[in-house]
């Protein structure tokens, strides 16, 4: 865990991003910001007419995001971590994937003058899920502004986040196969993660762990 004092979680809706770090948190006695969409005055209406308030739905994200990543270089004196449920850029993956050309060159113009006083983790783990599990806990939390995303919408994401992720060079990123394990409920498959997470990391690395 040496030098691992920022730690983002990231992934598509619904792998379980925020009750990993959520459990994470409470494991390793760090601070937690959590990301909240469920703030977002226009993601009811994205996912009812995504074409129409995308730019909107983008922008609010952005700004609301920057807003908590000034406060993460604030260490207190209770916590030697930060823990985050999502990463900075991850606003980038959906701009490219739901504005069209001229928003997305007015939200980058945006974006660029903001990410420079976004600090970097030390560590990303990137949670990834089949879209057909990603669906079922969606349905299973059943959060009525979520109830419009279908099956297609998060196989576009699933390919969006790889495609990032792929290129990923920015800090150490620990790619998970999420599918076929259950961290919330199975503490063996819990406690299996976080020996995963907190041994020294470089570059990109992938864990394919066996289910508990």
């Amino acid at each position: 865990m040496r030098n691992l004092r920022y730690l983002a979680i990231e992934g598509v809706i619904g792998v379980g991003k925020t009750s990993l770090a959520k459990k994470l948190a409470e494991r390793l006695d760090a601070r937690l910001i959590l990301d909240k969409p469920e703030e977002n005055p226009f993601l009811p209406d994205f996912y009812r007419e995504p074409r129409r308030y995308a730019f909107q739905t983008q922008l609010f994200f952005l700004l609301s995001r920057f807003r908590q990543q000034e406060e993460i270089p604030q260490w207190d004196l209770f916590h030697s971590m930060v823990i985050t449920d999502y990463l900075f850029e991850r606003d980038h993956i959906f701009a490219t994937l739901n504005l069209d050309d001229r928003e997305l060159i007015l939200y980058n113009r945006i974006a660029s003058l903001l990410r420079k006083e976004v600090p970097v983790p030390d560590l990303v783990v990137y949670l990834q899920s089949s879209p057909a599990r990603l669906l079922a806990n969606i349905r299973r939390r059943n959060l009525s502004y979520e109830k419009n995303i279908s099956e297609d919408y998060l196989r576009s994401l699933c390919e969006a986040y790889n495609r990032y992720f792929f290129h990923y060079n920015h800090c150490p990123l620990l790619v998970v196969n999420a599918t076929e394990i259950d961290f919330v409920n199975r503490e063996k498959d819990f406690e299996d993660l976080v020996r995963e997470i907190l041994r020294p990391h470089r570059g990109i690395e992938f864990y394919s762990p066996i289910p508990g």
